[in-house]
């Protein structure tokens, strides 16, 4: 059973002041630095800011949603809309604000039925596919379900029931937010060693690493299955 997201990484040519945009502007805190990457605490996940350098990268231009409490919506709108260019999208009796960040990821805030305060979780990956189907089968054989195709087949959202994952041949899309060029994740489950062996055959590449299994996908972005911590 595949569950909620670990962390998410980002590359940034220079990371302080992508660090400052979370710390400042998102109220995220910094838990742990080195000398190439730092991490910071969104709740359910970690947010991880990393210097171009070695492998796995971290993603270029990745959109992804973070986790808000429905009523902390308007303080949000509030706070951001006097620096920041917004753009706003509903989806259902959900609002999410959208706006990039100085290494130009396009950052979601989304109402969620969360206690919060402040942001929990990554709700939302965008992962750029060369291949749709061909993705689509690989995550779809991992666990994920999918759950929506977008106009002309170009877009499909999946998910773990905890996480959503949407696939994107190149475009842009809300806000026009891309989708993740060589993305490095990590993503929770109760049996790390089951699940790679659904697609082990279809990866690039898979070895044992500290947190877990990685694998590198066939468009070149790297997951790694975390074991789950029970609760």
């Amino acid at each position: 059973m595949l569950g909620s997201c670990g962390w998410v990484a980002l590359e940034a040519k220079h990371r302080e002041p992508v660090v400052d945009f979370y710390r400042t502007d998102l109220d995220l805190p910094v838990v742990r630095r080195t000398e190439t990457e730092t991490v910071l605490d969104a709740g359910d996940t970690e947010l991880v800011i990393r210097r171009p350098g070695a492998v796995p990268r971290g993603g270029v231009h990745t959109h992804y949603a973070f986790s808000i409490p429905s009523g902390e919506y308007e303080t949000w709108w509030n706070r951001l809309d006097s620096t920041f260019e917004l753009v706003e999208a509903v989806f259902g009796d959900a609002r999410s604000l959208y706006l990039d960040d100085p290494a130009d990821n396009c950052v979601e805030l989304g109402q969620r039925d969360i206690a919060g305060p402040g942001i929990d979780g990554i709700f939302e990956l965008v992962l750029e596919v060369a291949d749709l189907e061909r993705a689509t089968g690989f995550y779809t054989d991992l666990g994920f379900e999918v759950v929506d195709r977008g106009d002309e087949r170009r877009r499909i959202r999946l998910t773990t029931g905890e996480l959503d994952l949407e696939l994107w041949e190149p475009q842009l899309g809300i806000a026009d937010g891309r989708g993740g060029v060589h993305v490095d994740w990590g993503l929770r489950t109760d049996d790390p060693g089951r699940v790679i062996d659904r697609v082990r055959e279809r990866t690039r590449a898979a070895e044992t690493v500290e947190k877990g299994i990685r694998i590198l996908d066939p468009d070149g972005h790297y997951l790694t299955l975390m074991e789950a911590q029970p609760n």
